[in-house]
């Protein structure tokens, strides 16, 4: 493992002044008296808890970047010259036939009502976090039209400014919530979906009666957890008035901002901020069932489920439960995650990393399988970027996983497009963009591909975010369809477990998946000894 220093990193905006450090605690070797800093010691010993989370709020993404025993990275994907599988009914795979672009990257999941996508990837819940509201036209409008199911995650009613609730606090309006979902639906192409995550609070303060009242919501996601944090969502509140209205509202608000020493510390400027937590779920086996029939009561189609880092056991929960259910998508997102808001601590040392997370998962939905239940369909999140990745885990969890739950690496694309947008008009373009040309015609190679789908009248109304998404949504299709076809795979179904090997022993143990010197041995000897 590479040398880990807890006491400073990029994410808190940190760094160790020496070149010299303590790998246990990250610590300098020699700390001088006199040190204008700037490791997370220093900087927490004014600021505080401000240190617990990256920053700055509202700007960023975060990803925890320790490095784990075993990873994704230590899966190679096994290449053929023999065959072709998933061909189209009636084709008989050959030189001809068997073409790379004609790979169908297609999935779908769901018990009995399917959602098919055009590519097996999704976004992680965008919810309450400044960075999902202020970019939700370009991530949503991309979703839509890469024909990829978007997760609008948990809170979003809850801190919606012009909320409005009944006599029982329930919600009655949610103009925030309603923008989220007409924009999705709006340039919605058939492929995919826009479904809503639910926690706690959202139980608490009726989103699900609301959504599926007044938009009609097909799918509702039950949030256990993610894989960046073991505790409830959390954003950051700038403002004194703010954050005493979201207290009155339920919130867990930290610090307490109806106590007046708090209030004076923010009056002298020293308290600039406060956080906004939610409270931490509580999970039984017959309240699970109960909550999902009550679900189902309302006219939800599809009921989803969202789990994270957990131990072992809560992992196994979420598949047996979920397989009694009949949930429609178990998404397992291992450690360490990507946040727009959660401690940084927590986020490199909590959890059951994703390869081990993911491999337990495939092992437990075969034993269900093999006692004749059926395992709800799974998907794959944590720390996915590339379409290798999304073959790997794809072949990893075969045949349960369906998709990958992608956070940062589809949110990047949308806040690109969203700032070359802004060079554009400020003529303030950076030669990384310049190089392809001035205008959007020039720079996004997808472009004329989106004014197709949209129409030439629409496309003024398109936000360079979303295209963004397209153009990195099209990357990882034909990518994905070249790993397919070296692995004459020639459709998403047609991915199996062999298509992988294990680059160390380890791996192999952890994975199941063949050392690569004993991956096809047998069939290598049969030709050999034959």
């Amino acid at each position: 493992m590479n040398l880990q220093r807890p006491n400073a990193n990029d994410a808190t905006r940190t760094a160790n002044r020496s070149r010299s450090v303590v790998p246990g605690s990250g610590l300098c070797s020699r700390c001088l008296d006199g040190c204008t800093g700037n490791c997370e010691v220093f900087k927490a010993s004014f600021r505080g808890r401000e240190l617990i989370y990256p920053g700055p709020f509202g700007e960023i993404t975060a990803g925890g970047d320790k490095d784990y025993p075993v990873d994704y990275s230590h899966l190679n994907i096994q290449g053929y010259a023999l065959g072709a599988r998933g061909m189209p009914e009636g084709v008989v795979g050959d030189p001809d036939t068997a073409l790379f672009p004609a790979v169908n990257t297609e999935t779908e999941y769901g018990w009995n009502i399917k959602v098919k996508m055009e590519v097996p990837i999704f976004t992680g819940a965008l919810g309450s976090t400044e960075i999902a509201r202020k970019n939700w036209e370009h991530f949503a409008v991309g979703a839509a039209i890469s024909g990829v199911t978007l997760v609008c995650g948990e809170n979003v009613c809850g801190i919606d400014p012009k909320l409005q609730r009944d006599s029982k606090g329930k919600v009655v309006s949610s103009p925030d919530m309603d923008r989220r979902i007409e924009i999705y639906r709006r340039y919605h192409q058939g492929y995919g979906e826009i479904l809503v995550q639910m926690n706690v609070e959202d139980t608490r303060l009726g989103v699900a009666e609301y959504i599926i009242k007044k938009h009609g919501i097909e799918t509702i996601e039950l949030k256990w957890g993610q894989g960046a944090k073991c505790i409830g969502g959390e954003i950051k509140v700038n403002t004194l008035e703010r954050a005493l209205e979201l207290q009155k509202r339920g919130y867990i608000i930290t610090p307490d901002p109806s106590n007046p020493i708090n209030q004076a510390a923010f009056k002298d400027g020293a308290l600039k901020e406060f956080e906004r937590h939610s409270r931490l779920g509580f999970i039984d086996e017959e309240g699970f069932y109960t909550e999902v029939k009550r679900l189902r009561n309302l006219g939800f189609k599809r009921i989803t489920l969202k789990t994270g880092a957990y131990s072992l056991r809560e992992l196994a929960m979420a598949i047996k439960w979920g397989s009694k259910a009949k949930i429609d998508l178990l998404t397992i997102d291992g450690a360490s995650g990507g946040t727009g808001m959660s401690p940084w601590r927590m986020m490199e040392e909590w959890g059951i990393p994703s390869l081990y997370l993911h491999a337990a998962a495939y092992e437990f939905a075969k034993m269900l399988a093999e006692k004749g239940a059926r395992p709800p369909d799974m998907a794959f999140a944590s720390g996915f970027s590339s379409e290798d990745g999304v073959f790997k885990a794809l072949a990893l969890g075969a045949p349960f996983a369906k998709a990958v739950c992608m956070g940062r690496a589809l949110m990047i694309p949308g806040m690109v497009g969203k700032n070359i947008a802004e060079w554009i008009k400020d003529g303030k373009l950076p030669n990384t963009v310049s190089q392809f040309g001035s205008t959007p015609e020039e720079i996004f190679v997808c472009y004329e591909q989106v004014k197709n789908i949209v129409g030439s009248n629409e496309m003024k109304n398109i936000p360079l975010g979303a295209i963004g998404i397209y153009s990195y949504a099209d990357k990882i299709k034909v990518g994905l369809q070249q790993l397919m076809a070296g692995a004459r795979c020639f459709s998403v179904p047609a991915i199996s477990r062999r298509e992988l090997m294990s680059l160390t022993e380890e791996c192999a143990k952890v994975t199941g998946i063949p050392y690569l010197m004993e991956a096809y041995r047998e069939e290598a000897m049969a030709i050999i000894t034959a």
